[in-house]
């Protein structure tokens, strides 16, 4: 005997996804508006790396081009770690989306 659920129990159930993904979405937003920060820093930073003259002007050495230098590939490292965080987010989201999907469809 097979035991079907509810009508009030299909729009509970699609409603709490509805609800979900727009948290999900919510969440996505700020992480990318963080990303994007992250972003324009590493863009100013490469900038002012950029607008440094190719002959050493005696104000600092050349051990001060290297921490700069440093101090710019850590920011670009950080920024891109910061995209691959929030590519496995949205994924591991997506799929929860998508068996929920799924198994309302079954049913």
């Amino acid at each position: 005997m097979e035991v079907r659920p509810c009508a009030w129990e299909g729009r509970i159930l699609q409603h709490f996804i509805t609800d979900m993904i727009g948290q999900m979405s919510y969440t996505q937003r700020h992480m990318a508006r963080v990303l994007d920060a992250e972003r324009q820093v590493a863009v100013r930073m490469a900038q002012i790396v950029h607008a440094l003259p190719d002959v050493d002007p005696q104000f600092g050495g050349e051990n001060d081009y290297k921490e700069y230098s440093q101090a710019l590939t850590k920011s670009i490292v950080a920024y891109l770690n910061g995209i691959a965080e929030l590519e496995e987010a949205m994924a591991e989201q997506l799929q929860h989306v998508l068996k929920e999907i799924s198994d309302d469809t079954e049913e």
